[in-house]
């Protein structure tokens, strides 16, 4: 196949990706509500499906269609990188500040893409009969003191 055909099958592809990802994420927040906001507008515990999938199924799908749409970017950018190696030396001619910005570009890069495997959540007990499907009424407030584990990389 032709370089030009397979960029184009790589970009159609790429359009179909964060069109179903944006889908999908409207879907889930506006048509599969979480637990509180069922319980807001419909008054009951109730299950909600689209197709017969719920909302954490079409959360896996939505994760997997993201990971296909990044693999596909990595190689639309590796088809086009003489392309951007030339725009960005435009862009930027002095080569030491092309070097910070190309280093912080992949420091910020890779933060992004990691931080959520060292990211610890903060868990709080719950009372009895306390949980996501209870009505916004009913909710307790909060409390005003912030848990002991501030840190996400601790």
């Amino acid at each position: 196949m032709k370089k030009s055909k397979l960029n184009l099958v790589i970009d159609a592809l790429l359009l179909l990706c964060i069109a179903a990802i944006a889908g999908i994420g409207l879907l889930m927040k506006y048509v599969l509500l979480p637990g509180y906001r069922q319980w807001e507008i419909y008054e009951r515990n109730v299950d909600l499906s689209f197709w017969g999938l719920d909302r954490h199924e079409w959360g896996a799908i939505h994760l997997v269609i993201g990971f296909i749409f990044l693999a596909l970017l990595v190689l639309h950018v590796v088809l086009h990188w003489g392309i951007i190696v030339g725009i960005y030396r435009k862009l930027l001619p002095n080569g030491f500040v092309r070097c910070i910005i190309t280093i912080l570009l992949i420091c910020l890069t890779i933060l992004l893409l990691t931080f959520s495997f060292f990211a610890n959540p903060d868990v709080r007990e719950r009372e009895l009969g306390r949980g996501p499907g209870r009505r916004r009424h009913e909710m307790p407030e909060f409390p005003t003191q912030r848990p002991e584990k501030l840190s996400l990389f601790g």
